[in-house]
């Protein structure tokens, strides 16, 4: 079990799961004590960001190094998705790869080329790992996080579209949902972007203040719309899209964002749904651009529980590369018992 980014997950070689898809997750739900709003009975920690998994094998890729698939396992509902990446979990796979074996050190610093899976995209982690052993312990913080871990830098190639094909999936920089102007994109992650002014909202709620269920019917009412926009088709049970209202900064920011993943309001933004939020903002046209203050290529996204610093390079509307810094920390290392 590690802690990756701002997210929480079980790690597993693939080996060591059942080979079978279905017999898989029927397993893996047991292991998190799904479906309970509580998982009570298993490892989860009760809410989306603490429900998640990584499996893990030696990639038989020339540009890859190892595989990562990643699952997001429902909390009160017995549900497994493999639909979208996730960056936070992303940042513990090196780590993991050079624990199991799976990827030699390579010297005081490391880089494991990640072949995701799920969006048929490979990242690259670089971490430090002093005489052949993973360090976890240094001076980087990252909000939403106690404390410091040492530095993961992330780097994203072939991330555009990942999820639908595309950057802009509906083919538009602007669509109308519901009566607002929303900017569905998807740079490794499938995005509705919507502009906080034009829902009612100021973009600075409390996580509370946005777990109000007329608000949330709301959110569900676009996204599900916005799906089938972006080419994912009915989404009613799917983690994606995402969907992000924005401000202008009020924390000497790039933009400010409230997130909800998919109808639970996030305590910060997933790494990839920064990134796309990231790219939206850089794109003249898209809802966030007239409210950003961009500073080249690095933003810097507030969300409720501090920021996130990414790097966004566009060729005007084509995107070339991505990247972010991440800490990740091996909480746990042994054997888990699933309920019969």
């Amino acid at each position: 079990m590690m802690r990756g980014g701002t997210s929480k997950g079980a790690y597993f070689l693939a080996e060591d799961l059942p080979a079978d898809p279905a017999e898989r997750d029927e397993l893996l739900l047991r292991i998190m004590g799904s479906p309970d709003p509580r998982q009570i009975d298993g490892i989860g920690g009760a809410h989306p960001l603490t429900s998640k998994v990584a499996v893990v094998s030696r990639s038989d890729r020339p540009e890859s190094d190892v595989d990562y698939l990643f699952l997001q396992l429902g909390v009160g509902e017995a549900t497994v998705s493999t639909r979208q990446n996730c960056g936070n979990i992303l940042a513990g796979i090196g780590p993991f790869a050079v624990e199991r074996g799976l990827v030699e050190p390579g010297g005081e610093t490391t880089s494991v080329r990640i072949y995701q899976v799920n969006s048929d995209a490979v990242a690259t982690a670089t971490f430090e790992t002093p005489g052949g052993v993973v360090n976890y312990d240094g001076d980087t913080a990252i909000s939403g996080v106690p404390g410091t871990a040492a530095p993961i830098t992330l780097d994203f190639t072939g991330t555009e579209g990942s999820s639908t094909g595309s950057l802009l999936p509906t083919g538009n920089l602007r669509d109308v949902i519901d009566g607002v102007e929303v900017t569905c994109i998807d740079n490794g992650m499938p995005v509705v972007v919507v502009a906080a002014g034009d829902f009612g909202l100021t973009g600075y709620e409390t996580l509370d203040e946005l777990k109000d269920p007329a608000l949330v019917e709301r959110v569900q009412s676009l996204r599900l719309q916005a799906g089938k926009l972006m080419g994912l088709g009915d989404v009613d049970g799917a983690s994606i899209p995402k969907t992000t209202f924005v401000a202008a900064p009020r924390d000497g920011g790039t933009l400010c964002t409230r997130t909800y993943i998919p109808l639970e309001p996030h305590t910060s933004i997933g790494v990839l749904g920064a990134v796309t939020v990231g790219t939206a903002a850089l794109l003249d046209g898209a809802v966030g651009h007239d409210l950003a203050r961009p500073s080249g290529n690095r933003l810097d996204i507030e969300h409720p529980t501090g920021h996130l610093e990414v790097e966004v390079e566009l060729d005007g509307a084509r995107v070339r590369r991505a990247g972010v810094v991440r800490t990740a920390r091996k909480l746990f290392d042994g054997t888990v018992f699933p309920r019969s």
